[in-house]
């Protein structure tokens, strides 16, 4: 069975560290404590003196002060991990933690899992190919040296780095090493551990090349086990669940991500709120459960992208810059169906070709399938079809030999709406206001990955608000565009009122618009 020893670094809140270290040694597992000896002093006695009676408990071997960016981070850890390979023979994995993670499964699933997956868990993304790193220096963390901090020595660490840089003095990676990179955050077998500890005392030119290197924890261990073990044994994914903001910074999780958080497929998650004291309560106790079956959905990062970016998402309407002299004609009639019940919109299309001469095209901006002719490839992709908007819709009035087109829209997309109401065309919308019951949101959130098949109910009851409130947010927004000829078409309302909501919209006698109305199950899910 799998006995883990945990590689803990941390720097304060004693008493949280404390409880932690109690917690994960109290079903049979092992900790090592590093605490950063730029911290106060009384706060690591605190710590010693409450876990000195722990057997499961051991400390680096040597404290030194960390600085972020810089080698410290890394030789604290190997102090870490050296310490725990000699305490703790019957150690099977070592685990990378901080003080701001938090177990999320019980320790019967931890082990469990770990028993039936005989790998080592660690990020590692060939440093030059991959684009983990998304701004900033790349090739220069490795081929100048760093000898200052980053964030404490900023003026001395742009000077050097300038220096270096306008000498020539550039320096070369060793030569049999495959340079990766990835989170810090990882899990190693006990033979991938003893290896990397007997390669830090045998390659000593490995070593003097990464302790220059910028930010070297997020590639010494990456390179140096993808170096060792072979690529098979290798599950290139931390364990650890955490996201960044739009910012680049750690989402902090609170209270309310319970249900969140154990349905992630992780086994710890960063960064826990030091305010979050019923969140780290209920996942302490998790940790002593037994027989606890978690319902992994992982819909974590895409639910946390949808609800973040509500607010900024449509808020562009100006056209963009290589299509302000672009026009689809003066004469041309341009009729957008909006509507978020899909197939409702596509029901109406089908019933709109069959009693007009109108050309009609689906979701050609939303739905990459929608069939279109071949105009030479702006069609090929939504991106494409999107970026040249205009020129792809006069295209296709020319296609067809028409002045006269209906085209399906998703209502969020209203940058395109405020564009095409820009031009010189003539341009109305039709929007199809539909009725949403809880199972329509169930199912429209697992099509746009919000949840799965095992999301949680309770998870769904709390996101249920935000889709619907989303989807009326959406309609509010087109309102507020004040756009010049909008019809609705209400589900529920009077079938006079459909017909005149599309004699508006389609200029078709009454009669025509009366059988276009009449569309068999219209508005059936």
């Amino acid at each position: 069975m799998a006995r883990i020893a945990y590689i803990l670094l941390c720097h304060k809140d004693p008493e949280a560290i404390i409880m932690q270290a109690e917690r994960l040694t109290a079903t049979g597992d092992y900790i090592s404590i590093h605490f950063d000896a730029s911290a106060k002093a009384e706060h690591f006695r605190m710590i010693q003196e409450a876990l000195s009676d722990n057997p499961n408990v051991a400390f680096a071997q040597k404290r030194i002060k960390c600085g972020w960016g810089e080698w410290s981070l890394v030789q604290a850890t190997l102090y870490a991990v050296d310490s725990a390979v000699k305490k703790f023979p019957r150690a099977t994995h070592f685990y990378m933690v901080s003080g701001d993670c938090m177990v999320i499964k019980s320790s019967e699933y931890i082990h469990d899992f770990l028993d039936d997956n005989d790998v080592d868990f660690i990020e590692s993304f060939d440093f030059f190919e991959s684009d983990w790193i998304k701004t900033g220096m790349k090739g220069e963390r490795l081929i100048y040296r760093h000898y200052f901090n980053e964030r404490t020595q900023k003026r001395r660490f742009y000077a050097a780095f300038n220096m270096q840089r306008w000498l020539g003095m550039t320096r070369r990676i060793p030569g049999d090493l495959q340079v990766m990179i990835g989170s810090q955050w990882w899990c190693l077998r006990r033979q991938t551990i003893e290896s990397v500890l007997y390669f830090t005392q045998t390659r000593r030119d490995v070593m003097r090349f990464f302790r220059t290197t910028w930010i070297p924890d997020e590639t010494f261990f990456q390179t140096i086990v993808r170096h060792l073990v072979p690529a098979e044994q290798i599950r290139s994914r931390t364990l650890t669940f955490l996201m960044f903001t739009d910012y680049g910074m750690p989402l902090t999780f609170y209270n309310d991500h319970y249900d969140m958080l154990v349905s992630q497929d992780y086994l710890f998650a960063r960064k826990i709120s030091p305010e979050a004291v019923e969140l780290k309560e209920r996942l302490g106790n998790l940790y002593a459960e037994t027989g606890v079956d978690f319902q992994i959905s992982a819909e974590g990062p895409s639910l946390f992208k949808f609800l973040t970016s509500r607010g900024r998402e449509g808020k562009r309407f100006a056209s963009r810059f290589w299509e302000t002299e672009s026009t689809l004609g003066r004469d041309r009639e341009l009729m957008i169906l909006v509507c978020k019940k899909w197939h409702v919109a596509k029901r109406l299309l089908d019933q709109i070709r069959q009693e007009t001469d109108i050309p009609t095209m689906a979701y050609l901006f939303n739905e990459e399938g929608t069939p279109l002719p071949d105009l030479g490839g702006i069609q090929a992709t939504l991106e494409k079809r999107t970026r040249h908007r205009r020129a792809l819709m006069r295209m296709l009035f020319d296609y067809y030999d028409t002045n006269r087109l209906v085209i399906c829209l998703d209502p969020s997309a209203i940058d395109l709406m405020q564009d095409f109401f820009g031009d010189r065309s003539i341009t109305r919308m039709l929007e199809i206001q539909c009725q949403f019951s809880d199972e329509y949101l169930i199912g429209h959130a697992t099509r746009i990955k919000l949840a799965g098949e095992q999301t949680p109910h309770e998870t769904l009851e709390r996101l249920l608000p935000t889709i619907r409130r989303d989807i009326l947010n959406e309609s509010d927004r087109i309102l507020d565009a004040d756009f010049a000829s909008v019809s609705h078409l209400r589900e529920g309302d009077d079938p006079a009122l459909h017909v005149a909501a599309l004699m508006d919209f389609l200029m078709v006698p009454e009669k025509t618009a009366a059988r276009i109305a009449a569309t068999e199950f219209l508005f059936a899910d």
